[in-house]
């Protein structure tokens, strides 16, 4: 296969050389007549610069601007302290109020403070 291979591509080449011969003997004559010949070789091609890709125009879908919220401000005063449960502690049977009797003979009463008049 591979003798064969060079085998035929030494027979082209001869081929050329002598249809060349031919024609550049007989083209000084100007004589008529058709004339064949084998070309080897390569077309030639003009280079005509870089050949660049333009991809196809990509589709940009429209932004969409979705406006804030406003910032919401809660002012915030001074925390008011619950309301303490306070009660004065009466004793009867001394008839003073906690902290001036440490001890009540009998049960402690609780009673709502009362401001000073």
């Amino acid at each position: 296969m591979k003798a064969a291979s060079v085998t035929l591509i030494t027979l082209a080449v001869l081929l050329g050389v002598m249809a060349a011969a031919d024609a550049l003997a007989h083209g000084r004559r100007h004589h008529g007549g058709v004339r064949f010949g084998v070309f080897i070789g390569a077309p030639a091609y003009w280079y005509y610069g870089p050949r660049y890709f333009y991809p196809p125009p990509y589709y940009y879908p429209p932004t969409v601007v979705v406006p804030a919220s406003p910032s919401i401000y809660v002012e915030q005063g001074q925390p008011t302290p619950a309301p303490l449960e306070s009660y004065w502690y009466y004793c009867r049977e001394s008839d003073a109020y906690y902290p001036y009797v440490k001890r009540c003979a009998g049960p402690w009463e609780r009673v709502p403070p009362r401001p000073p008049s």
